[in-house]
């Protein structure tokens, strides 16, 4: 593949390194009270946007047969929304003894308490032949097919991808929006139980401006899908690269205020320690669920480990930026905070995709192995 075409193909990444070199050259632009207003303009449109967006993708419509492996989405939100913050505050009160740069370990805890993506959760899933049914609990941007933090399937995993059942879309779907309310509630409230909030924005003005941004807009979005169902299979809108776009807008105005203040400064040893702790909280964290998942007594089959490996261990970045500018509003330090969320965005992709060919193949000689045990003579 050529050097254009895989930049075409990653797009928002490249996306992410240029809106930060843009804050970089031009901050005013973007800063608070800047030509682009974004106290107005990305606090409520921006964010508004997209979770209109998700509410017009969500298809509820399809809930019928989701009510499946129950245990198994329990499981999987347990671990990712109160092991996982837990673990790492612990590992956090050792690292705080470091020298590194004590913004980006707040960072890693923000990273913690994020919901899972539907994206690349789901995406590698299908890439394993595992069970997507179980993946596609987390995150109301749900195109099962498409990358939704994106808007692309990454033509890594395309040639992989087996059809999804009819039964398995509704129990997405299902999971999805479980997943987005859930994130929608739990992931404030773990943040500021970690973190605190900024001493500028209070409680209630925190949560009313989640309510007005996100579940609103959200709801707002679904009513609409009920008049224009019929015209949204049909074209097909790109929600996923809507969002993204969107995104992108976000994350400049962060690091534009970042860019504005002379007093923060990026340590690069910091930087690369950081990235190494990612990959190695989820390296050590998919080492965990595959052991737990497999246990004699866990009752989970190689589809469900599958599921629960990547599930457990991703987290989402399409909800995670919006939600940390609202509640963090005020926060000189916001875009350091937010840097850990967009280096572990595209490790979890990398290294699933390295992970990909090995765990397929793990779980093909389990299943033939279930095969020939159900053949042997009673």
């Amino acid at each position: 593949m050529g050097l254009l075409a895989r930049l075409r193909k990653e797009w928002f990444i490249v996306g992410i390194v240029l809106v930060i070199l843009s804050a970089k050259l031009q901050p005013s632009f973007g800063v608070k009270g800047g030509p682009l207003r974004p106290e107005v303009t990305i606090a409520y449109i921006a964010v508004s946007i997209i979770f209109f967006n998700s509410g017009l993708s969500l298809k509820t419509e399809e809930l019928t047969s989701a009510l499946l492996h129950v245990r198994l989405h329990l499981f999987v939100q347990s671990f990712t929304l109160i092991f996982f913050p837990l673990a790492v505050w612990l590992l956090l009160q050792l690292l705080q003894l470091s020298s590194i740069d004590q913004w980006l370990l707040r960072g890693l805890q923000t990273v913690s308490c994020m919901p899972p993506p539907v994206s690349s959760a789901v995406i590698l899933t299908k890439a394993v032949g595992g069970n997507e049914v179980t993946h596609t609990h987390t995150h109301v941007h749900t195109h099962t097919h498409t990358d939704a933090s994106t808007g692309r399937r990454p033509s890594v995993f395309v040639s992989m991808m087996a059809d999804t059942s009819p039964c398995a879309q509704a129990a997405a779907i299902f999971n999805s929006a479980f997943g987005s309310f859930l994130g929608i509630v739990v992931t404030p409230v773990l943040l500021l139980l970690f973190l605190g909030s900024s001493s500028s924005v209070p409680f209630s003005s925190i949560f009313s401006q989640l309510f007005m941004t996100v579940v609103v807009p959200l709801i707002l979005g679904q009513v609409c899908r009920g008049f224009l169902r019929d015209f949204l299979e049909r074209r097909k809108p790109p929600f996923g690269a809507i969002s993204s776009a969107v995104l992108l807008m976000i994350i400049y105005t962060t690091f534009c205020d970042t860019f504005s203040n002379p007093n923060i400064e990026l340590d690069a040893v910091s930087l690369l320690l950081v990235v190494f702790i990612i990959f190695s909280i989820q390296i050590s964290f998919m080492l965990l669920t595959f052991s737990m998942s497999t246990r004699s007594r866990s009752g989970f089959s190689p589809a469900d480990t599958v599921a629960i490996m990547f599930c457990s261990t991703h987290k989402s970045l399409t909800l995670g930026i919006p939600m940390l500018k609202i509640v963090f509003e005020g926060y000189e330090h916001l875009s350091l905070i937010s840097v850990p969320l967009l280096i572990y965005h595209p490790a979890q992709i990398l290294l699933g995709s390295v992970l990909v060919p090995t765990i397929r193949n793990w779980m093909t000689s389990q299943q033939k192995v279930g095969k020939s045990t159900n053949l042997q003579p009673v």
